[in-house]
């Protein structure tokens, strides 16, 4: 059988104080301290879980941890919050048994982030799937829109809730979530309109301001600034490890999952806004004639926004604020406000109006998160309410919240002894009667319908007169005055009278947890809770859906003259149904402490936790449990842990669980008043006697350690002597084969030597005989070929003398030759074509063949150079050789036009939008387009003109306007005649008798001479039948302007603008060209 873990496993002080021995407060309250220093900060008392807030983030709260304590014993492991949650899901799912948590403790003690982990911890562990998933997270998500408009930063807290939330998740029959029910209590609506110093407003207002857009903002009329707002305190504006622009996100977010539509958030944020504009109206008193006071606004911009974001006319709203009426059966009586009543108002009115926008969320989550099947449900209700507060101040909502811990410790001491006693009938155990303090007699005081302080006050804000807090308290000082539990400053109680720290406007009530002092200033108001008639009218005018909604008692068809129900007696009624609720349940307590006032973790106030410790009941819960038996333990786990303190029942027992450990007890003779029988568990009255059994197990387990390792080091010994002995053998078998087989490997290697030496011996021998054979043959060889030799040479001497030097010339030209190439093979110049390197010749006959090769190789290096070139590189190197024809040698400006390339269009003219006109009339492709100066007759001086050209036609076109000046068809022209010098100019000679010849030639000058010619050279070509234009090059030409022939001659000189060549007119029959001279 598996040996499961214990709480009693390596336990830090005392997992459970039922087992502190010995039992009393500083014991108690040292052994809380001991766990919490070394980071234990859960402890039972039974099956109650005492949690301490850490202040930090623990490693306690992994998957791996959820998946340890899933379908655990409770008492199987050390004390953790998971234990108890497991506890609570199981008995709901296996034993059909409604179940409620009930988590209590005061603010900061971390009840809120207690509920979370339960809810996570039944998230994690219950069923998987779509639909599950999706209620899982829609009720995970439902914390934080509830955190956001129902928390605040306080001075104890930065995340108090400020309010009570009951939950009821409701699970099938197979324990999967199908849905829950959100119930709250209490919220603290005072501190929408004022905050104590040091503390902060509901969260939701900061988060608006921080997270929303800018945009959003704009549309919600507000500002970032939180000064801005007279409903924000401003000395806590920020809090440290807060991120409220992130919370805001998250909770859009949440809000989106939980199922709010797009339209109802924007109607929250409006409404958030609207409290805050609400806010912001200040009045001013204002005189009538009658002598009466009155109020005014005094900026009504506020008002205006307030207004317009809630679709309410500004008129109606700002008569509410000024004027109330009363309604008595057949008469309506209105009155005026004075600044303080309008105050008053606009308080009550923001304070409503948030309150009752919290319900609305509650009501709007519930209808996201409900069960949707119709079948009987189980249920598991978390119950995260405030805890018993004793603040310096304490007013109506501290009473309130102390009456509701009161119910809470009423039902958790009727429920704690009644479980006690349902077991011990169950295990047929004797019940005996546990004294214990009840505090029904406080419950009576307070909630008692005749002379009850709630009944009281009621009655006292219901009756006719003038109601004040001082007649509240002289009527609880009359009726309440003998009550034990109650003491006043004018109680008849004469001990009290000399007593100072009681002041006269107070009361005090001697609570289950301590005495707490109550302030009556405010008890009839804040009971009241009393809006005015008319603003509940003025909100239910409003155009918004969410507000008719909210105020339905202002609807005007529907007027109920009844008074509402009073903040009490509303609150009494509330808490009375979650007693009846939590009555049906099994109850499961965690209770919540926080170890110091500062929010810091690693520090353990005594006097705070003992405060604590007293006012949650749990010394009065130890008594409780300890008063029967201390420790109970089912037959199986009980014989497991302990089996081996005793020879008859280790190391197994054969027979039914009881009678061994009846067999065990009787043999460690624990006495039997001791301990008792039930029917499936143990029962220990005394902590000592499991002590006892604790020590010998552990005395036990130190012999039984003591003999495992005897017998695993024997084992091991013997173990590793036998694989000693083993390898010895082996070693030795490898061994004895290595030294065989290195001593044949000797023989081996000798023999081989020895066998070597002879066969070389023997090949030496042989190899002597056969060099002296070979000699003897070779010598007689040599002799017959000498003798032969002689013989021809004697014979063919004749033949030889005449055509010997014939073939030495040949044989020696043929080895020059050869040598020459291989040579020149070696020294090969580059491939460019404009390399002029060459290898020297080494010999003088062979010039003529060393330059024809040299032009061979030329013309062959300038083909493969030509072979890679494109089309279009092909045709531009064609224009510049025919442009090298025309120009080379003849024109002083060719020169400086070789190395620039040929563009054609200068002017883009099919891109550039001023010439899109141009290029329109011209319908064929440009193949050159420049400007030039068209040169006039009568001064001399150039005209600026745009020169295009294409296959079939020059045209001359206005550079300003595009509009074309002449066209001229390239077979109408005649022949080009230009310079010799470094000048543009050029004249265009038109054929006789043509068409284009009536306005005569024309006279241009260019920057591009060389382009334009060649390429008008080779396209006349072309267009004329394959008759090219002729070029003249000549320093004095004639040129036809209509009638008259005028000559055009160049001459060299200085001219006088740059250095430019200059045109100038001599007379009406000479154009003189100035060409500046060249160095």
């Amino acid at each position: 059988m598996e040996v499961k873990t214990s709480l009693l496993d390596n336990m830090i002080g005392v997992g459970d104080m039922v087992l502190l021995e010995p039992l009393s407060e500083d014991s108690f309250i040292a052994n809380l301290k001991n766990r919490f220093e070394h980071n234990e900060i859960y402890t039972y008392i039974g099956s109650v879980v005492i949690s301490m807030n850490p202040y930090r983030s623990l490693p306690i709260f992994t998957p791996e941890k959820v998946e340890e304590y899933r379908n655990r014993n409770f008492y199987e492991l050390s004390p953790h919050i998971y234990a108890l949650a497991d506890e609570a899901y199981r008995s709901l799912r296996d034993q059909d048994k409604d179940q409620c948590i009930l988590i209590t403790g005061e603010s900061g003690a971390g009840k809120t982030e207690a509920s979370k982990l339960v809810m996570s911890y039944v998230a994690a562990v219950c069923g998987k799937g779509q639909e599950v998933n999706k209620v899982k997270e829609q009720l995970l998500q439902s914390n934080p829109v509830l955190e956001a408009f129902g928390n605040a930063k306080t001075v104890r807290n930065d995340n108090s809730s400020r309010f009570g939330k009951y939950m009821d998740i409701e699970f099938d029959f197979k324990g999967d979530p199908l849905g829950g029910v959100i119930s709250n209590y209490l919220l603290e609506k005072s501190r929408v309109v004022k905050q104590p110093r040091g503390e902060r407003n509901f969260h939701v207002f900061y988060q608006l301001l921080s997270g929303a857009s800018d945009d959003t903002l704009k549309k919600l009329k507000l500002d970032r600034d939180f000064s801005k707002y007279n409903y924000l305190s401003l000395d806590s504006a920020a809090v440290n490890g807060l991120d409220d622009a992130a919370n805001f996100r998250t909770v859009r977010n949440a809000m989106q999952i939980v199922g709010f539509m797009e339209d109802e958030v924007q109607s929250v944020l409006e409404l958030v806004a609207a409290v805050l504009k609400l806010g912001n109206i200040e009045f001013k008193p204002d005189s009538r004639s009658n002598g009466g006071d009155e109020s005014r606004i005094k900026d009504k911009n506020d008002l205006k926004e307030m207004c317009e974001l809630l679709g309410i006319e500004q008129s109606v709203l700002e008569r509410a604020f000024s004027y109330r009426t009363v309604e008595a059966k057949l008469e309506k009586v209105s009155t005026t406000l004075n600044v303080a009543q309008a105050y008053y108002a606009r308080d009550a009115l923001a304070k409503n109006l948030y309150s009752r926008l919290f319900s609305w969320l509650v009501t709007r989550i519930n209808e996201s998160i409900k069960a949707q099947a119709k079948t009987r449900h189980k249920v598991m209700g978390v119950l995260d309410i405030y805890g018993f507060e004793i603040f310096e101040d304490n007013s109506f909502e501290q009473f309130i919240i102390n009456y509701c811990n009161e119910k809470l410790q009423q039902i958790f001491i009727e429920l704690t002894l009644r479980e006690e006693q349902e077991e011990y009938i169950r295990e047929g155990i004797e019940w005996t009667n546990i004294e214990y303090f009840n505090n029904a007699i406080i419950c009576d005081l307070i909630e008692n319908h005749q002379n009850g302080i709630l009944a009281m006050l009621d009655e006292e804000c219901l009756r006719p007169g003038t109601v004040t807090d001082e007649t509240f308290l002289d009527k609880l000082n009359t009726i309440c005055a003998e009550h034990q539990h109650f003491e006043s400053r004018l109680s008849k109680n004469s001990k009290f009278l000399t007593d100072h720290s009681l002041p006269h406007s107070c009361f005090r009530i001697q609570h289950y947890a301590g005495k707490v002092l109550y302030r009556v200033e405010g008890f009839v108001d804040k009971n009241n809770d009393l809006l005015y008639r008319d603003l509940s009218q003025a909100m239910y005018k409003a155009t918004q859906s969410l507000i008719k909604q909210l105020f339905p008692e202002g609807n005007p068809a529907k007027v109920n003259l009844k008074r509402p129900p009073t903040a009490g007696s509303q609150f009494k009624a509330s808490v009375g149904t979650l007693m009846r609720n939590l009555q049906t349940k099994n109850p499961n307590y965690i209770r919540c402490i926080k170890p110091n006032d500062k929010k810091a973790s690693h520090i353990f106030t005594e006097s705070l936790v003992c405060h604590q410790v007293r006012y949650l009941g749990l010394m009065e819960n130890v008594r409780v449990r300890r008063a029967g038996y201390a420790f109970r333990q089912a037959y199986e786990p009980c014989l497991e842990r302990y089996k081996m303190l005793c020879k008859r029942t280790w190391p197994h027992w054969r027979g039914p669980a009881r009678e061994g450990v009846e067999v065990l007890m009787a043999d460690l003779q624990v006495p039997t008043d001791e301990f008792a029988y039930g029917r499936s568990k143990i029962f220990i009255r005394n902590p000592r006697t499991l002590f006892f059994l604790e020590e010998r197990r552990r005395q036990c387990l130190q012999d039984l350690a003591t003999l495992i390792q005897k017998i695993y080091r024997g084992w091991k010994c013997r173990t590793q002597f036998l694989l000693l002995k083993k390898s010895q053998i082996v070693v030795s078998a490898w061994y004895r084969r290595y030294a065989q087989q290195k001593k044949y490997q000797r023989i081996k290697s000798a023999t081989t030597l020895v066998q070597s030496y002879t066969r070389g011996w023997q090949a030496r021998k042989l190899l002597r005989q056969l060099k002296y054979q070979k000699r003897c043959e070779e010598a007689a060889t040599t002799i017959s070929a000498f003798w032969h030799g002689t013989q021809v040479r004697r014979e063919y001497r004749k033949f030889f003398r005449a055509n010997a030097g014939k073939k030495i010339y040949d044989f020696t030209i043929q080895r020059i030759m050869q040598k020459y190439f291989l040579g020149l093979k070696s020294n090969m110049p580059p491939m460019s074509p404009i390399d002029k390197n060459w290898p020297t010749r080494p010999y003088r006959f062979l010039d003529g063949t060393h330059k024809e090769l040299r032009r061979i190789f030329h013309l062959w290096r300038c083909k493969k150079y030509r072979s890679q070139f494109t089309e279009e590189k092909k045709a531009v190197y064609e224009e510049k050789l025919e442009a090298s024809e025309l120009f080379k040698d003849k024109k002083a400006l060719y020169p400086s036009s070789v190395n620039q390339p040929f563009k054609g269009d200068y002017l883009e003219i099919s891109k550039n939008p001023k010439y899109q006109k141009l290029n329109s009339a011209v319908e064929e492709k440009v193949l050159l387009a420049d400007v030039v100066n068209k040169i006039n007759r009568a001064n001399g001086k150039g005209t600026a003109r745009i020169f295009l050209l294409t296959k079939k036609n020059v045209v001359l076109a206005d550079s300003k306007t595009g509009q074309v000046k002449a066209s001229v068809p390239l077979p109408d022209l005649a022949s080009v005649s230009v310079s010799t010098q470094s000048d543009g100019f050029f004249a265009l000679k038109l054929k006789e008798g043509s068409a284009s010849a009536i306005k005569g030639d024309f006279l241009l000058s260019s920057e591009h001479l060389i382009e334009i010619i060649t390429k008008l050279h080779r396209t006349g070509a072309k267009a004329a039948d394959k008759e090219q234009i002729n070029v003249d090059i000549s320093d004095e030409f004639l040129v036809q302007f209509k009638q008259d022939k005028v000559c055009v001659k160049f001459i060299q000189g200085s001219p006088k603008n740059g250095n430019g060549a200059s045109c100038k007119r001599k007379n009406n029959r000479l154009l003189e060209v100035s060409v500046p001279m060249t160095a």
